[in-house]
């Protein structure tokens, strides 16, 4: 997630009807795999209505969306869908994911907070099979982004003091450490998975960039320059890539949906970056991490509002 105002509008989505998504009920939302080896895209589910957000589960057999605040399984194939259990935590924004160990999944949910102008979303914990939810941040608005590899701790957008930075926090709670500061938004943390960076995008250039830093936070460096508005870096599996979401205007620090974005790819030996396909989406479509085990495939979600 990113700007106030992108924060406020999922809260409408997950309390809301689907068709408040793009002002229609004709909304089709599609699940797609694009095969690094053949860059092919193929559309594995589809439906009517407003879904985001896909995760691949660590043994490849299904993929995790969320939908009217609610989690989803839906198989590899496409084949079934069902929905995962979260407890009293009904109200599930667009960012969640499957801890590197395989036993929980971090989820995000807009908490019936009244007095959070700012956004309600605090961070959660259930058992990968669904259960009751274990609170991991006190403090709100928390957006989560990304698993540390030993699967103790997790980093994350916040605003705090009026801007929104990165922080991380150990999954049993206790004290956020802050590991950005600079003025403008800093989002869309993930680690490497060898633990030694994390990337993200910032507007610290003045446009929407990606970026990384050492885990402890010093070192940034910027990674992208040109003249798309890039968001949500996701290093593969392998670590040999990251894959981000490019609107092709400028958006400020927004991610609105609905808008021309491409999906590139970062070559982290050559720092060469191939462009992939073209689509209508943004909002949603690859905001948490989406790589499949094998580092061959990845998931995202594309829109078609005709």
């Amino acid at each position: 997630m990113s700007s106030i105002f992108n924060k406020i509008l999922v809260i409408l989505f997950v309390m809301g009807p689907a068709q408040n998504f793009g002002q229609s009920s004709q909304l089709t939302s599609r699940l797609e795999v694009y095969s690094i080896e053949s860059n092919d895209r193929e559309v594995i589910y589809e439906e009517k209505g407003h879904f985001e957000a896909p995760n691949w589960s660590l043994d490849g057999s299904y993929l995790i969306i969320n939908q009217d605040g609610l989690l989803f399984k839906i198989k590899a194939d496409g084949s079934t869908k069902s929905q995962l259990k979260t407890g009293e935590a009904v109200r599930c924004n667009n960012d969640h994911g499957i801890s590197p160990d395989g036993k929980l999944l971090a989820i995000s949910n807009n908490d019936p907070i009244t007095d959070a102008p700012y956004g309600s979303s605090r961070i959660y914990t259930v058992p990968i099979e669904g259960g009751k939810p274990k609170l991991v941040t006190s403090e709100y608005p928390s957006y989560w982004h990304g698993w540390a590899p030993e699967s103790n701790a997790v980093v994350y957008t916040a605003r705090r003091n009026d801007n929104f930075d990165i922080y991380r926090i150990s999954i049993d709670g206790g004290k956020e450490e802050r590991l950005t500061t600079s003025p403008g938004l800093d989002d869309g943390p993930e680690y490497s998975p060898d633990g030694r960076y994390i990337y993200y995008n910032s507007m610290k250039s003045g446009k929407m960039e990606i970026w990384r830093m050492k885990s402890d936070g010093s070192e940034k460096e910027q990674l992208t320059n040109d003249r798309y508005s890039n968001w949500f870096a996701h290093p593969s599996p392998d670590g040999n890539y990251f894959v981000f979401i490019s609107y092709h205007e400028d958006q400020g620090d927004q991610h609105p949906a609905m808008k021309a974005v491409s999906l590139r790819l970062y070559d982290l030996k050559t720092k060469e970056i191939k462009s992939l396909c073209m689509f209508i989406g943004g909002q949603g479509t690859i905001n948490v991490p989406s790589w499949s085990p094998d580092s061959k495939h990845f998931a995202f979600v594309s829109y078609d509002n005709e």
